[in-house]
């Protein structure tokens, strides 16, 4: 009776996990916190004024890994050259220069992105754009250089690319 008790308590125990230190605990099995790129991006409300650029972005929300935080970020664009009347080359793609960025939530600086917006409306100017111009935001390390080629830009992004749609009023009529 004792050994049918004893073989009982194994039995128990090694239904219960206590088996030898080889098998696999049974559980739900943890995957990692935080899945993907080390930030989220999304657009605030657009702005109730318009820019006198031609063109305003709404305002970009950042939320981070806790584990993977960064102290300066650049903001990348890039738009769709598509109604570009210009028959020269054109580069769709601007990368603005490095920011501060702290903690695990927050904001782009408003300045920011009005420089953004400056730097933005001059290159679509440039091109003869004008009306809906598709765009796609991202953040990367800041020390992505402004020449960047598509691969180094995806090797440093810290977001997933956000798309958007604005309207440019292109302030220079003549094209």
């Amino acid at each position: 009776m004792n050994k049918g008790i004893g073989a009982l308590f194994v039995g128990l125990l090694l239904l219960a996990g206590c088996g030898p230190s080889g098998e696999k605990a049974p559980g739900i099995p943890v995957g990692p916190k935080w899945k993907g790129e080390p930030y989220r991006i999304s657009f605030d409300a657009p702005p109730a004024k318009p820019n006198p650029s031609g063109l305003t972005l709404p305002g970009v929300k950042f939320t981070a890994n806790p584990e993977a935080l960064e102290r300066r970020a650049t903001l990348v664009v890039r738009f769709d050259p598509s109604s570009a009347k210009k028959t020269t080359q054109v580069m769709d793609q601007m990368v603005v220069g490095p920011m501060d960025i702290s903690g695990e939530t927050g904001s782009l600086p408003t300045d920011y992105i009005n420089t953004a917006d400056a730097g933005l409306a001059r290159l679509l100017t440039a091109y003869c754009m004008k009306g809906k111009i598709k765009l796609n935001v991202a953040i990367a390390r800041s020390s992505l250089s402004n020449q960047a080629n598509d691969a180094e830009v995806d090797a440093k992004r810290l977001s997933d690319w956000l798309p958007l749609e604005i309207d440019f009023k292109n302030p220079h009529p003549k094209c």
